[in-house]
């Protein structure tokens, strides 16, 4: 599906019924944010557009905000043009084809991003109504859904991620930037030279953006690539003003700059409401972009969201990290050659530290090279921090299946439980000991990861009055009854399901 920019999306959500927007005037320091929060619900609400916000109405610089657009289900499935209503697994064999496909991006020479270039001592962030989110935040995060761009120095791959970053002074954000990640890794080649790395922060464009820059790619692949063959069609870009870098020529908003490694130009940072529903990241001195450029629309709509999931309060991370860390370990799977997978599913309740794998077994072990392949993986860093697998029978979009096989096919003392220590995980889970969050220290977390085996025992022996199965037979009524009640099931008086 081809939108063209942010305003094409966000007309289809309105044509959709998928819009709701607040014209009463909306403080942005809190209350916009408790609004998105209780909006957003269960991931069942609608998108957000504010066109009304305390200090910046009528000649403001930037007078909208746009949030919630990958919130709900419904909405990402209009990102693939599906059905509004289709499974989630249908989503997630959709991801997995986008993230398998490359469309290159094509240069144009302008685009609307152009309309206004402001620079030098024009600069000022607070032109544009970033919300102070939650009231602990250790300031106005600008960067919650903008897609941040930088390129490898030696191989000249543009990196599109998202990364947090709050508003500093009027020509600073301070940020994020942790060395496992892409754009962590692209910053350690240009420390290395002694040089500061360019920076493009992209804010309001196609849904692809956000979708494609929140997921793991490969470091070697461009999300450019990606979004290219999530939308069946070429990213056009537009060269920055400032910076050595490509933007979408009919983005919102787009701000430049540079990251210096000198540790005397950080500025302080944190917390942040982050993904877990913990406020995360002490506050101290970070690396921080020295803002060079802002190049916006007339009339720009600025793009943000709410971060933080917590039982039954569900976010664009949330929804967006189910559908993406699924497809994402499914391919992963798939890669490593482990057979007989039949789906995947990562719960949105907690932002992809926790994935389901359903698969058709058929030899002893094959539970423990699934979880190995994932957490040899890239993808790893942040998510799949607990792996459940199990048999091709029991739903895993359903909790009562699961706890059901957890509770009658999970034995601790035949080896069903596994722990793997040690290995690199979020500095931002608070189950992990403060010691070792260090990020400067060690560059990034550490997790003991989980690996619950609840698939039938292959080490069991076949019993022959189970008919030679390992389990004794199930419950379930024999089919010859059960279609015998289902044909006369109003008979009974019941209507039909």
């Amino acid at each position: 599906m081809q939108f063209g920019d942010l305003r094409g999306w966000i007309a289809h959500l309105r044509q959709q019924r998928e819009l709701h927007e607040v014209n009463v005037e909306v403080d942005w320091n809190c209350e916009l944010g408790t609004i998105t929060r209780r909006a957003f619900g269960n991931g069942n609400g609608p998108a957000l557009l504010f066109s009304n916000i305390k200090d910046y109405q009528h000649n403001a610089r930037c007078t909208q905000l746009f949030t919630g657009g990958l919130s709900n289900y419904s909405r990402v499935a209009l990102m693939f043009g599906l059905p509004k209503h289709a499974p989630i697994t249908d989503l997630v064999k959709a991801a997995r084809k986008a993230f398998s496909g490359r469309i290159s991006p094509v240069r144009v020479a302008t685009g609307p991003v152009k309309e206004n270039i402001v620079t030098g001592d024009d600069i000022n962030l607070f032109d544009f109504p970033v919300p102070q989110w939650h009231r602990r935040d250790g300031g106005r995060y600008i960067n919650t859904m903008q897609g941040t761009v930088t390129r490898d120095p030696a191989t000249g791959r543009m990196n599109v991620g998202i990364y947090r970053g709050m508003i500093g002074h009027k020509n600073t954000i301070p940020v994020l930037l942790w060395r496992p990640q892409n754009w962590g890794q692209d910053f350690a080649k240009y420390t290395s030279k002694g040089e500061e790395m360019p920076v493009a922060f992209i804010y309001g464009w196609e849904p692809c953006l956000p979708f494609c820059a929140s997921s793991p790619v490969p470091p070697d692949v461009s999300e450019y690539d990606v979004m290219g063959a999530l939308r069946g069609a070429p990213v056009e870009l537009v060269d920055c003003e400032t910076v050595p870098l490509q933007v979408p020529a009919s983005a919102e908003i787009v701000i430049e700059g540079w990251i210096s490694p000198d540790p005397a130009t950080f500025e302080m940072e944190g917390p942040f409401g982050e993904y877990t529903g913990y406020f995360g990241g002490d506050q101290c001195p970070k690396h921080k972009v020295r803002v060079t450029a802002i190049t916006h629309r007339n009339k720009p709509i600025f793009r943000g969201t709410l971060e933080g999931t917590m039982p039954k309060m569900l976010n664009e991370n949330s929804i967006m990290s189910s559908v993406q860390r699924a497809a994402l370990a499914w391919n992963i799977l798939e890669r490593s050659g482990v057979p007989g997978v039949t789906d995947v599913h990562c719960p949105p309740a907690n932002n992809g530290t926790t994935l389901m794998i359903q698969l058709k077994q058929t030899y002893r072990g094959q539970a423990k090279q699934a979880a190995a392949a994932i957490w040899g993986s890239n993808a790893a860093h942040l998510r799949y921090k607990h792996i459940w697998v199990v048999n091709d029978d029991i739903d895993i979009h359903d909790y009562g299946a699961i706890d059901w096989a957890f509770a009658y096919r999970v034995n601790a003392a035949e080896d069903d439980i596994v722990f793997f220590p040690g290995t690199f995980g979020s500095a931002l889970d608070p189950s992990t000991r403060l010691k070792f969050r260090d990020t400067n220290l060690y560059g990034t977390g550490k997790w003991t990861r989980v690996l619950i085996d609840a698939t039938i025992n292959l080490d069991f022996e076949p019993q022959a009055h189970y008919d030679g199965d390992r389990y004794p037979p199930m419950v379930k009524p024999d089919e010859r009854d059960w279609e015998q009640v289902d044909r006369r099931w109003r008979e009974y008086g019941f209507e039909r399901e």
